[in-house]
């Protein structure tokens, strides 16, 4: 991957609707040119997809924590499983130290928040958990 090639992906994940001209205006090459390089990140698998990024406003709105998972011996697959299913999760992290997994939750209140955190909670296979609110995001990419 060439520092083309990072700064086609860094302006998409800005806009991943930008149209091909103005990304070719903003990185100074012909629009051939950045066809070309969003053809090969596809082929190659960089670029998987294209989804919708959420307004900040919209974002903000949402009750979110961090929920922090220690699990019971051999309990990952059945538990990231069943976390699948919650649409209120919106990512799963297998992490090291003293929790196995960190997941992020956003729901419309405090109150779907809390009833999601206490329904991983009883999840089979979830010995603990330890949830931080999220108070505010100071920026993100």
């Amino acid at each position: 991957m060439t520092e083309k090639d990072r700064q086609l992906l860094m302006i998409l994940s800005e806009d991943a609707r930008m149209p091909i001209a103005t990304l070719a205006r903003r990185m100074g090459v012909a629009r051939a040119t950045v066809q070309a390089r969003l053809d090969r990140l596809v082929e190659v698998g960089i670029i998987s997809g294209y989804s919708v990024r959420l307004s900040d406003d919209y974002q903000n709105s949402l009750a979110r924590a961090h929920v922090m998972i220690v699990l019971t011996e051999k309990a990952l697959g059945q538990v990231v499983r069943a976390l699948q299913i919650f649409s209120e999760v919106i990512a799963v992290h297998s992490v090291s130290g003293s929790v196995d997994l960190i997941v992020e939750v956003a729901a419309p209140t405090i109150q779907d928040l809390d009833r999601t955190i206490d329904a991983i909670g009883e999840l089979d296979g979830v010995a603990r958990t330890q949830s931080s609110v999220i108070l505010s995001t100071r920026f993100q990419r």
